[in-house]
Protein backbone atom coordinates (compact mmCIF):
# COMPACT_ATOMS: atom_id res chain seq x y z
CA UNK A 1 0.00 0.00 0.00
CA UNK A 2 1.32 3.44 -0.92
CA UNK A 3 1.91 5.83 1.96
CA UNK A 4 1.84 9.61 2.31
CA UNK A 5 5.14 9.56 4.19
CA UNK A 6 7.97 7.15 5.05
CA UNK A 7 9.84 6.82 8.33
CA UNK A 8 13.05 5.00 9.18
CA UNK A 9 13.36 5.20 12.96
CA UNK A 10 16.90 5.78 14.28
CA UNK A 11 18.31 4.89 10.84
CA UNK A 12 21.45 7.05 11.08
CA UNK A 13 24.21 6.16 13.50
CA UNK A 14 25.46 8.54 16.18
CA UNK A 15 28.68 8.93 14.17
CA UNK A 16 26.73 9.98 11.07
CA UNK A 17 24.67 12.45 13.09
CA UNK A 18 27.81 13.92 14.69
CA UNK A 19 29.48 14.25 11.28
CA UNK A 20 26.47 16.19 9.94
CA UNK A 21 26.52 18.46 12.99
CA UNK A 22 30.26 19.07 12.53
CA UNK A 23 29.73 20.06 8.87
CA UNK A 24 26.95 22.43 9.86
CA UNK A 25 29.10 24.03 12.56
CA UNK A 26 31.55 25.09 9.84
CA UNK A 27 28.87 27.09 8.01
CA UNK A 28 27.54 30.54 8.88
CA UNK A 29 24.26 30.69 10.76
CA UNK A 30 21.43 32.62 9.08
CA UNK A 31 17.96 33.57 10.19
CA UNK A 32 15.41 31.30 8.54
CA UNK A 33 13.31 32.81 5.75
CA UNK A 34 10.27 31.81 3.69
CA UNK A 35 9.47 32.05 -0.03
CA UNK A 36 6.98 34.92 0.23
CA UNK A 37 7.51 38.41 1.55
CA UNK A 38 5.52 38.01 4.75
CA UNK A 39 4.81 41.11 6.77
CA UNK A 40 5.55 39.39 10.05
CA UNK A 41 7.97 36.53 9.38
CA UNK A 42 8.38 35.77 13.10
CA UNK A 43 4.73 34.67 13.35
CA UNK A 44 5.27 32.14 10.53
CA UNK A 45 8.83 30.95 11.06
CA UNK A 46 11.58 31.43 13.60
CA UNK A 47 14.76 29.33 13.47
CA UNK A 48 18.42 29.40 12.51
CA UNK A 49 19.67 27.63 9.37
CA UNK A 50 23.07 26.55 8.11
CA UNK A 51 23.25 25.51 4.45
CA UNK A 52 25.49 22.53 3.76
CA UNK A 53 26.61 21.12 0.43
CA UNK A 54 28.35 17.83 1.14
CA UNK A 55 28.29 15.00 -1.45
CA UNK A 56 28.43 12.36 1.29
CA UNK A 57 25.23 13.78 2.85
CA UNK A 58 23.51 13.53 -0.52
CA UNK A 59 24.75 9.95 -0.88
CA UNK A 60 23.59 9.13 2.64
CA UNK A 61 20.05 10.37 1.96
CA UNK A 62 19.75 9.11 -1.62
CA UNK A 63 19.15 5.48 -0.68
CA UNK A 64 16.22 6.42 1.54
CA UNK A 65 14.79 8.76 -1.12
CA UNK A 66 15.16 6.21 -3.91
CA UNK A 67 13.39 3.52 -1.88
CA UNK A 68 10.55 5.81 -0.77
CA UNK A 69 10.09 7.19 -4.27
CA UNK A 70 10.11 3.74 -5.88
CA UNK A 71 7.69 2.20 -3.38
CA UNK A 72 5.36 5.10 -2.58
CA UNK A 73 5.66 8.37 -4.44
CA UNK A 74 6.83 7.64 -8.01
CA UNK A 75 7.80 11.25 -8.69
CA UNK A 76 10.15 12.44 -11.42
CA UNK A 77 13.40 13.49 -9.73
CA UNK A 78 16.34 15.13 -11.49
CA UNK A 79 19.10 14.74 -8.92
CA UNK A 80 19.03 18.33 -7.61
CA UNK A 81 19.19 18.57 -3.82
CA UNK A 82 19.31 21.34 -1.23
CA UNK A 83 20.32 20.65 2.36
CA UNK A 84 20.33 22.69 5.53
CA UNK A 85 20.62 22.09 9.24
CA UNK A 86 17.94 23.91 11.21
CA UNK A 87 18.13 24.82 14.89
CA UNK A 88 14.91 25.48 16.79
CA UNK A 89 15.50 27.04 20.21
CA UNK A 90 13.00 27.44 23.04
CA UNK A 91 14.75 30.68 24.06
CA UNK A 92 13.67 32.20 20.76
CA UNK A 93 10.27 30.49 20.67
CA UNK A 94 11.35 28.88 17.40
CA UNK A 95 8.77 27.15 15.21
CA UNK A 96 7.53 26.91 11.62
CA UNK A 97 3.80 27.30 11.07
CA UNK A 98 1.81 25.34 8.44
CA UNK A 99 3.53 25.42 5.05
CA UNK A 100 4.60 23.32 2.09
CA UNK A 101 8.10 23.23 0.60
CA UNK A 102 7.30 24.15 -3.02
CA UNK A 103 8.05 27.68 -4.26
CA UNK A 104 5.06 28.03 -6.59
CA UNK A 105 6.08 31.55 -7.59
CA UNK A 106 9.72 30.65 -8.20
CA UNK A 107 11.51 30.97 -11.50
CA UNK A 108 13.52 27.76 -11.15
CA UNK A 109 13.51 25.11 -13.87
CA UNK A 110 12.35 22.52 -11.36
CA UNK A 111 10.41 22.18 -8.13
CA UNK A 112 11.01 20.49 -4.82
CA UNK A 113 9.38 17.07 -4.99
CA UNK A 114 10.41 15.16 -1.85
CA UNK A 115 11.15 16.66 1.56
CA UNK A 116 13.45 14.88 3.99
CA UNK A 117 13.79 15.53 7.72
CA UNK A 118 16.52 13.85 9.77
CA UNK A 119 16.38 14.15 13.55
CA UNK A 120 19.80 15.19 14.90
CA UNK A 121 18.84 15.92 18.53
CA UNK A 122 18.27 13.53 21.36
CA UNK A 123 14.52 13.84 22.05
CA UNK A 124 15.21 14.08 25.80
CA UNK A 125 16.98 17.43 25.27
CA UNK A 126 13.93 19.44 24.17
CA UNK A 127 10.14 19.69 24.44
CA UNK A 128 7.68 20.70 21.73
CA UNK A 129 9.18 21.07 18.27
CA UNK A 130 7.06 18.28 16.83
CA UNK A 131 6.94 17.68 13.09
CA UNK A 132 3.25 17.47 12.20
CA UNK A 133 1.74 16.52 8.85
CA UNK A 134 -1.57 18.21 8.03
CA UNK A 135 -4.74 16.18 8.51
CA UNK A 136 -2.79 13.14 9.71
CA UNK A 137 -2.71 11.54 13.10
CA UNK A 138 0.24 9.22 13.42
CA UNK A 139 2.04 7.36 16.14
CA UNK A 140 5.14 7.09 13.94
CA UNK A 141 8.44 7.83 15.64
CA UNK A 142 9.62 11.17 14.25
CA UNK A 143 11.70 12.07 17.33
CA UNK A 144 14.37 9.40 17.81
CA UNK A 145 17.87 10.60 17.04
CA UNK A 146 18.85 9.55 13.51
CA UNK A 147 15.26 9.11 12.30
CA UNK A 148 14.62 9.85 8.61
CA UNK A 149 11.17 11.10 7.48
CA UNK A 150 10.31 11.58 3.79
CA UNK A 151 7.12 13.06 2.34
CA UNK A 152 6.01 14.86 -0.85
CA UNK A 153 7.01 18.53 -0.72
CA UNK A 154 3.42 19.59 -1.53
CA UNK A 155 2.19 18.11 1.77
CA UNK A 156 1.51 20.85 4.31
CA UNK A 157 3.36 20.40 7.57
CA UNK A 158 4.64 22.37 10.53
CA UNK A 159 7.07 22.33 13.45
CA UNK A 160 5.29 23.21 16.66
CA UNK A 161 7.01 25.73 18.96
CA UNK A 162 9.95 24.39 20.94
CA UNK A 163 9.05 24.97 24.60
CA UNK A 164 12.27 23.76 26.27
CA UNK A 165 15.80 23.10 25.04
CA UNK A 166 16.90 22.97 21.42
CA UNK A 167 15.86 20.78 18.48
CA UNK A 168 18.29 20.33 15.56
CA UNK A 169 17.36 18.66 12.26
CA UNK A 170 18.81 18.16 8.82
CA UNK A 171 16.31 18.95 6.09
CA UNK A 172 16.76 18.23 2.42
CA UNK A 173 14.69 18.71 -0.69
CA UNK A 174 15.04 16.50 -3.73
CA UNK A 175 13.81 18.25 -6.87
CA UNK A 176 12.49 17.34 -10.27
CA UNK A 177 10.76 18.87 -13.28
CA UNK A 178 8.20 21.54 -12.44
CA UNK A 179 4.88 20.29 -11.09
CA UNK A 180 2.31 20.03 -13.89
Amino acid sequence: MRQLYRVWSAALSSDQVERILACAAEQPAEDATIFSAAEDLAEIRSATVRWIDEPWVRDLLSGFVEQANREDFRLALDGAIETQVITYSAQQGDHYDWHHDVDWGGENEGDRKLSVTVQLSDPKTYAGGDLELEDMQTNADFRSKGTVVIFPSVLRHRVSPVTAGTRVVLVAWFSGPRWQ
